[in-house]
């Protein structure tokens, strides 16, 4: 885990709220989309969508969306676990969080405004706990501080299994090999077929 933030992650997952109004519902990583990296610490989930830490990457939070409408499955959201809190407490859920990947400010800004005024009761609850009892103020400018994030960030590290590759249809890079067994996603035994005529 993060162990930077482990205190915080930890006090946050005692907040008595209702984290899925949030979209960071529990859930496990036993049966992982293709693109879950390997090694991925779960925080929550949104849907497919997976918001974790990395062990290759310390304190950043990470989005893993399968259904991206970005280039990439994976791409990083705040440099710590608590910078990941405070642009929760500015957007009112992790939503338009990750979906800064892919969308301009002007976007943004609509998609921002739309789910402010949507919240539920329970998402403004859970966002005045997380507030107060973790001491957290907002983020002031969480779409330019994700885009600085996810400016020139170097996702050589990231780590996927064989199901990656194969279902993106993508080569391993180099050294890969040597850090993982490769193994087919279906192995079929050799079927001999003889036809009569």
């Amino acid at each position: 885990m993060a162990s930077k933030h482990m205190g915080l992650l930890q006090e946050f997952l005692a907040l008595p709220i209702h984290r899925e109004a949030l979209g960071l519902e529990q859930g496990d990583l036993s049966e992982p989309y293709f693109c879950y990296p390997v090694g991925a610490e779960a925080i929550g989930f949104e849907g497919c969508i997976l918001y974790c830490f990395l062990p290759e990457y310390g304190d950043m939070v990470f989005a893993s969306n399968p259904e991206s409408c970005a280039e990439e499955c994976v791409y990083p959201l705040a440099r710590s676990f608590a910078d990941f809190l405070r642009l929760v407490l500015s957007c009112g859920s992790v939503n338009p969080v990750e979906q800064i990947v892919w969308m301009d400010r002007a976007q943004f800004d609509e998609h921002l405004t739309q789910t402010l005024a949507e919240l539920s009761d329970e998402a403004r609850s859970a966002l005045d706990v997380i507030a107060r009892e973790l001491r957290l103020c907002p983020m002031e400018d969480p779409y330019g501080y994700v885009k600085a994030v996810q400016q020139d960030f170097d996702r050589s590290r990231i780590r996927y299994s064989d199901e990656y590759y194969d279902v993106l249809g993508l080569e391993p890079p180099d050294g890969w090999s040597d850090c993982y067994e490769r193994k087919p996603l279906v192995q079929m035994e050799s079927v001999e077929i003889q036809f009569q005529g």
